[in-house]
């Protein structure tokens, strides 16, 4: 990284996901590091973001940690979130560059399918009993703690996949946001100590602090916004233009590859 042109675009795209994350609170890295990887390689973008993630979402946590429900979060959620980072965090040196675009892709892919599929049928889903589940499969629970923390090791993302397990649970919005909140932020504390001893964090913090006045204008920007724009439609849309990074990014890593 460095303070040149290339550094103002990524720049604009930190201040994109940032607005996007205080809009509807998700997205910021997966966003980032999709846009992020036309100018920079991967292991240059993921120190930066989870430090700045940490500063980021260290202010949220602050305001609503609350209703942070600790027997879902201790019991449940990060112990499979957890061993899964330590394995993905392990796993990612042995993959080259565009074997590493491509999985992104596929997860930026998979992750938009999945949550535009939400959205299509949550209504009908509402309309049966109005309900989450309240005992999830326990094996189906510990897979997918476990895939959010292989994904959050290796792209820094395993966000979406651990609202999804959250949300598996009847839980307020209140304890939903408080526990997914302090989950991630205690899975970005984990892995930005493990960039620092591997010594990948150092070189990026400057950035990181220059960053800090682009992230305090998107939640400026993104507050305005979220009383502007319909949400639901902006997630859909959002969604939707993954899906396209996503199937860019497989096409970036194949022909990296050939």
């Amino acid at each position: 990284m460095a303070f040149d042109e290339i550094g103002a675009l990524f720049a604009m795209i930190i201040l994109f996901a940032y607005t996007v994350q205080t809009i509807t609170g998700f997205g910021s890295t997966v966003i980032a590091l999709s846009l992020g990887i036309m100018f920079y390689s991967i292991d240059e973008i993921l120190p930066f973001l989870v430090f700045s993630n940490i500063l980021f979402a260290g202010v949220l946590v602050a305001k609503f940690h609350k209703g942070f429900n600790k027997q879902l979060a201790f019991k449940i959620i990060l112990p499979g979130t957890f061993i899964g980072m330590i394995l993905g965090y392990g796993l990612k040196p042995m993959l080259d560059e565009s074997l590493l675009k491509s999985l992104l892709g596929f997860f930026v892919i998979g992750i938009s399918v999945l949550e535009l599929k939400v959205f299509f049928v949550r209504s009908n889903i509402e309309s049966k009993n109005g309900k989450t589940e309240n005992r999830p499969d326990n094996f189906k629970m510990k897979l997918l703690t476990l895939l959010s923390g292989l994904s959050h090791g290796i792209f820094a993302s395993g966000g979406p996949l651990l609202v999804y397990a959250v949300a598996k649970f009847r839980t307020n919005k209140t304890q939903f946001r408080a526990t997914v909140l302090v989950c991630l932020f205690s899975l970005n504390i984990v892995l930005a100590f493990l960039f620092l001893i591997d010594g990948r964090l150092q070189p990026v913090m400057p950035f990181v602090m220059a960053a800090i006045p682009i992230m305090y204008v998107a939640i400026k920007l993104g507050s305005y916004l979220h009383s502007k724009v319909n949400e639901i439609l902006f997630k859909k849309s959002v969604y939707a233009l993954l899906f396209l990074m996503g199937i860019n990014l497989v096409t970036q890593g194949y022909v990296l590859d050939t």
